[in-house]
């Protein structure tokens, strides 16, 4: 096999160098023609001087593409994804309604900006939608040419070889005795072998490999389509809301069952999936010692489901991002927390309520605070109808007296307390508007004074009694319950977006990683009688490896047409099959390749 030559190092031009070298260029490609045109499903970019006329119809087809551009397609990619940077950090209406009116309260500056460039609500924002139904619009227009033109590339079998292979990046070529129809033979039965498709076009046998390249090209970009429909379909028809369950309670998965539900604006309350569940039990532990002190070790709920209104009662534990499913819905571990049991007893000592209210959780050790309300049945000493309220702040792990303030020192409920101040009058519930369950109005109530004409305040242990001023009545501590708050969350389509996703990294590593390429083997005979074999290689972007391929292919077919003795050759030296081969632009054929 002789020796290869290379293009001389890179150097810096002069600009007359490189119009020549541009001329040269344009040159080159009209030579390959065919050989060298269709590497890829991208349309040609279009001169400014061939843009169509400028009427109505000439921009809507210059509009149209421009919009289905590959460039356009990054940038509204990106546009997007910095629309979505106002939602992530300004409270929405579809998330937390209560949050935007505290963060309208705090900021009353720019709160009224935001709400007319619709920040409140990005993704369902005119702004962002257009963003949105462009992209898609976009890559739609994008892949289906090329799709056909990939198919079409996929059915036509590969160019003939260009009058001068020198001319392409990759070459070699070397003198043979065996005869040119052998050549073809081996070079065909070789590339077939190595995956190639192949075919003997006139004096040549035309060869390319890795259409996988533009397959995963489009393949990334249809997973973008399948993501952004995924995407769209779970926000219009997702359900989502919360739910705080004690033990022994349970929930039924219907709307007036939800602490609170938000939904997409396409849902259809008849759509929840039918089922129920029980909370048995919540099982939690702590870490006691070292750095980690108070870390959960356990973290889970023990429930009863049932699925449908007449299905079989299962048993499930529900841990952190460990859900319990059913029938697409999913109902995750949120939170946890304490509910004291407390009984009260009206002046006559009619035991008037009692039920494990839960508290809400202020810090790491679950210190908690919430409110007890009596609205109804309770009566003072002379037979008056009334209603009592209770300020509750709870510790599960008390420090003890005098040892520091009333915080919790451990998540356990090592030492439970349960401090409780009353007060009596209008609850204020009657009045028709929502309150708050962890909030105590006191505007129209009056506080119980102790002997001393202070505030009436206890701390209470399991078991113990806060008597109220007058023959009141009284309040005990019980005992002590956990409660458990779950997300229950239905997102339709996250199949199909979590398939795109997995798609598109696959099309996206196929189209880095793999490089599309063709190869043609030409075999003429000389003027001396001689066959020349000349090999060339062509890829979509330059690359070592077409190279190094080609190498190894020389190599391989010269095993089968081995390099014949030149006229300054000894006969007794055998070529190395081994030369490696470089870019030959300025390379000159063997005799007699040029036919």
């Amino acid at each position: 096999m002789s020796n290869t030559k290379s293009n001389p190092s890179q150097e810096r031009e002069r600009p007359d160098e490189r119009e020549v070298r541009a001329e040269q260029d344009r040159e080159t490609a009209r030579e390959l023609g065919a050989a060298g045109s269709q590497l890829s499903t991208a349309p040609r970019e279009e001169a400014l001087a061939s843009l169509p006329a400028m009427g109505v119809i000439g921009w809507a087809r210059w509009f149209w593409r421009q919009l289905t551009s590959m460039r356009v397609a990054l940038i509204l990619l990106f546009l997007l994804s910095l629309g979505a940077i106002p939602g992530s950090l300004i409270p929405q209406n579809s998330v937390d309604e209560l949050k935007v009116q505290t963060f309208k309260g705090l900021h009353t500056t720019v709160s009224p900006i935001y709400e007319k460039l619709q920040f409140f609500d990005v993704y369902s924002s005119v702004w962002f939608s257009a963003i949105y139904i462009l992209l898609f619009v976009s890559l739609i227009g994008c892949i289906v040419p090329r799709t056909g033109t990939f198919i079409g590339q996929l059915r036509s079998r590969p160019p003939g070889a260009p009058k001068r292979l020198t001319r392409l990046p990759a070459y070699t070529t070397w003198r043979t005795g065996a005869e040119p129809e052998q050549v073809h033979e081996a070079a065909l039965r070789m590339m077939r072998k190595r995956r190639y498709r192949a075919h003997v076009d006139g004096d040549a046998v035309a060869a390319e490999k890795g259409y996988l390249r533009e397959a995963g090209n489009l393949m990334f970009h249809i997973a973008l389509i399948v993501m952004l429909v995924a995407f769209a379909w779970g926000q219009l028809f997702k359900s989502e809301g919360a739910k705080l369950v004690v033990e022994g309670d349970g929930f039924s998965n219907t709307i007036t069952q939800y602490d609170n539900f938000k939904s997409g604006s396409l849902f259809d309350e008849d759509s929840l999936s039918p089922f129920s569940f029980t909370l048995d039990d919540f099982i939690g532990t702590y870490e006691r010692s070292g750095p980690q002190i108070g870390t959960p070790r356990t973290y889970e709920a023990h429930v009863t489901y049932s699925d449908g209104a007449y299905g079989k009662p299962r048993k499930k534990v529900i841990k952190v991002n460990e859900p319990l499913v059913v029938d697409g819905t999913k109902v995750y571990l949120n939170a946890h927390g304490y509910a004291p049991v407390v009984s009260v007893k009206d002046g006559r000592g009619k035991e008037v309520y009692k039920a494990a209210v839960p508290l809400l959780p202020l810090d790491n050790n679950v210190t908690s605070s919430g409110a007890i309300k009596v609205m109804d049945g309770y009566r003072d000493k002379n037979g008056k109808k009334d209603q009592l309220g209770f300020q509750a702040f709870f510790v599960p792990t008390f420090a003890g007296s005098g040892k520091g303030t009333m915080f919790s020192q451990f998540p356990a409920a090592d030492m439970p307390v349960l401090a409780l101040n009353g007060f009596h009058g209008s609850l204020g519930v009657d009045s028709g508007l929502a309150q708050n369950v962890y909030q105590l109005d006191k505007s129209k109530m009056k506080e119980f004074k102790d002997s001393k004409g202070e505030q009436l305040k206890q701390r209470l242990l399991v078991g113990e009694t806060m008597k109220l001023p007058d023959g009141a009545g009284s309040i005990t501590f019980e005992g002590l319950q956990e409660w458990a708050s779950f997300q229950i969350s239905e997102q339709p389509a996250s199949g199909w977006a979590l398939t795109g996703a997995i798609g598109a990294i696959a099309g996206l590593a196929g189209s880095l990683f793999i490089q599309r390429r063709r190869v043609w083997i030409r075999a003429v005979r000389g003027a001396d009688g001689v066959t020349v074999v000349e090999m060339a290689g062509l890829g979509r972007s330059e690359s070592a490896k077409l190279p190094e391929e080609l190498a190894d292919l020389a190599v391989t077919l010269n095993a089968v047409a081995p390099t014949a003795p030149g006229p300054d050759t000894d006969p007794d030296t055998d070529p190395d099959p081994g030369t490696p081969v470089a870019a030959a632009s300025s390379a000159e054929p063997s005799e007699g390749a040029e036919k």
